[in-house]
């Protein structure tokens, strides 16, 4: 099945309702300038609440690995996305999973330098902008990472389009934000279920 991440989680209540949407991961935002922004104490706090089978990533941006690593560990979470890395010795060491965020025009240039050790790399338009990016122009890049790593993809995803992303670059993930919000830091439950719905739907016509 499609892996499932529902990212930008602010509260429990929105937690909760991913969580029995179907949803595989959720996403809490580290970025200081976000909208989204949590600290390690309350995402610890939600994290707690959880059934255990469920991801909980963190999102970084441009973070120092040290700092990566410190807050990953404070907040209990399983795994951290990392957006504008991009060299390798610039990795954090942590025991967590791993997944990478890179824009779909960078996709190429930047496999070579991902440690073996990437769970997934997120194909984005550019770093959390919520914009959607050409999937037929991404195609072949995203058809050639998927030999050495699983892709996930997002920017711009919601319950309308997502099956037609699917059908387009059939990749191993997806992962959506501002697309099941009412507002920056409220998920709308009826859109949340209806695009895990759509992600399902879209897997049963394939």
């Amino acid at each position: 099945m499609t892996w499932v991440k529902i990212c930008g989680i602010t509260n429990l209540e929105d937690a909760l309702v991913a969580v029995e949407a179907g949803a595989d991961a959720v996403g809490f935002v580290f970025y200081e300038k976000s909208p989204r922004f949590m600290t390690p104490n309350v995402v610890r706090e939600i994290v707690a609440k959880l059934p255990e089978k469920v991801e909980t990533v963190g999102v970084f941006l441009n973070a120092a690995p040290e700092q990566v690593v410190e807050i990953a560990d404070a907040a209990g979470i399983s795994a951290v996305q990392l957006n504008g890395f991009r060299a390798s010795s610039s990795w954090p060491v942590t025991k967590k999973k791993l997944f990478v965020a890179v824009p779909a025009g960078d996709l190429m240039a930047s496999v070579g330098d991902m440690p073996a050790n990437v769970a997934g790399v997120v194909v984005d338009s550019s770093c959390g902008t919520g914009q959607t990016f050409n999937w037929d122009d991404a195609w072949t890049s995203v058809q050639a990472v998927t030999q050495y790593f699983p892709v996930v993809v997002a920017g711009g995803l919601s319950p309308e389009n997502v099956a037609e992303m699917m059908c387009v670059l059939d990749p191993w993930g997806v992962d959506v934000s501002s697309g099941v919000e009412s507002a920056a830091r409220k998920k709308d439950a009826g859109k949340v279920k209806a695009f895990v719905a759509a992600v399902r739907g879209a897997e049963a016509g394939r």
